[in-house]
């Protein structure tokens, strides 16, 4: 069984997303093992975000990412990684089609409802890092 790891962002908690975006995640036939609330912080959001530290918006991500509490969730299905990044839709908002989270739910980068892991190493090393051992 494959798992891999979501973060509802900020935005979409503000905005009373939280349930919409795990019910779709359910709804697809997809597990929720592992869920929690909390507030990322700068120097963890670093860590994470790390790879784009070089990139010009990385400090838009640093604070879209930091602004408010987050839901973040380990999710399990057969290959659940690319049924949730299906799910979730293009990063871009402008890219995602309707019918997705981002499709319907985000208007611009890096403010775009959820992250989601892209590959099963990125999601075992995103699910040690925010949850440490499973």
């Amino acid at each position: 069984m494959e798992r891999t790891f979501v973060i509802v962002k900020p935005e979409a908690v503000k905005r009373g997303l939280i349930g919409e975006i795990l019910r779709r995640l359910e709804q697809k036939g997809l597990r929720i093992t592992n869920l929690k609330m909390t507030t990322i912080s700068e120097d963890l959001a670093r860590v994470h975000y790390g790879h784009h530290a070089d990139k010009p918006f990385f400090p838009e991500l640093m604070k879209a990412i930091t602004a408010g509490p987050v839901v973040m969730a380990i999710i399990e299905g057969p290959d659940c990684i690319r049924h949730v990044r299906n799910l979730v839709g293009a990063t871009n908002p402008l890219e995602a089609v309707p019918g997705t989270i981002r499709g319907d739910f985000a208007l611009v980068n890096p403010y775009n409802m959820v992250h989601a892991a892209d590959s099963p190493e990125a999601a075992e090393l995103e699910i040690k890092r925010f949850f440490g051992e499973q």
